[in-house]
C-alpha cells in the first residue's frame, strides 16, 4: 500500500537510498536536509532539522518518519535532530518513527570484538556513540511507535537482500559490515511490520 514517508537526512548515504527505494515502491516521499536536493519525484525540504517548528510541515500527514542523519566522530547532531523530529511528530499527530543508530550502542556494545570495544570505541567512536546513546533514549521515551536499527560498518556495496536481525542484546547478527542499501531496504520494510515496534535491532549481512 502506498504511504507518505518523510526521510530526515535524505540527501545522501542511507537516507538517499531510502528515498530512492521508497519512490521505486510507489510511495510519496519528502526528503529533509540542510541543502535540499534534486531527486525527481521527491518533495525536497531544505531546513535546519534541529528546528522542530520548521519540521512540522515536513512531517505533517506522514505515515512514517525515518531518521538517518549522520556526522563525524567529533559531531553530535543526532540527538538534537531526533529531539526536534519527535517534537514535530508529536505536534502533528504522526506516530511511526524509524531511526538508524549504530552497532555499539546500548547493550550491543558488549557483543563487539575486543579490539573494537576496548580500543576503537574509546579512542575514535566514543563521542559519536554517546550521541547515538542519547538519541536512542529520546526515541525510547518518545511515546511513539518506534523502531531502531543498529548497523555495523556501512559499505556502498549493492544490496544483498539478506539481512540478519539480532536481539538488542546482540548475538551472531551483530557482527560484520553491511551495505547502506541493505539498511535502507530494512528500514522501509519495517514500517509496516508491527513486530519491530518498540525494538532496537542490531543488524548484519
Amino acid at each position: 500500500m502506498p504511504m507518505n514517508i518523510t526521510v530526515i537526512g535524505g540527501s545522501r548515504g542511507t537516507g538517499a537510498l531510502v528515498v530512492q527505494n521508497a519512490l521505486a515502491a510507489g510511495h510519496t516521499v519528502t526528503s529533509v536536509s540542510r541543502s535540499g536536493g534534486s531527486a525527481s519525484g521527491v518533495t525536497q525540504v531544505a531546513v535546519d532539522a534541529t528546528d522542530a517548528e520548521a519540521l512540522r510541515s515536513a512531517v505533517r500527514g506522514a505515515d512514517a518518519v525515518i531518521v538517518t542523519v549522520g556526522g563525524t566522530a567529533r559531531e553530535t547532531p543526532r540527538t538534537q535532530v531526533t529531539q526536534a523530529v519527535i517534537e514535530a511528530m508529536t505536534a502533528e499527530g504522526v506516530r511511526r518513527l524509524l531511526v538508524q543508530s549504530s552497532y555499539g550502542v546500548g547493550d550491543s556494545l558488549a557483543t563487539m570484538p575486543f579490539v573494537l570495544r576496548r580500543i576503537v570505541v574509546p579512542l575514535v567512536l566514543k563521542q559519536a556513540l554517546a550521541d547515538h546513546e542519547e538519541q536512542e533514549k529520546l526515541v525510547a521515551d518518545s511515546g511513539l511507535d518506534w523502531t531502531v536499527v543498529r548497523p555495523g560498518g556501512l559499505t556502498n556495496e549493492p544490496a544483498t537482500g539478506s539481512v540478519r536481525l539480532g536481539p538488542s542484546a546482540g548475538g551472531r547478527g551483530t557482527l560484520g559490515r553491511i551495505s547502506r542499501a541493505d539498511v535502507a531496504a530494512l528500514l522501509l520494510s519495517s514500517i509496516a511490520d508491527p513486530t519491530t515496534i518498540g525494538q532496537a535491532f542490531t543488524i548484519a549481512r
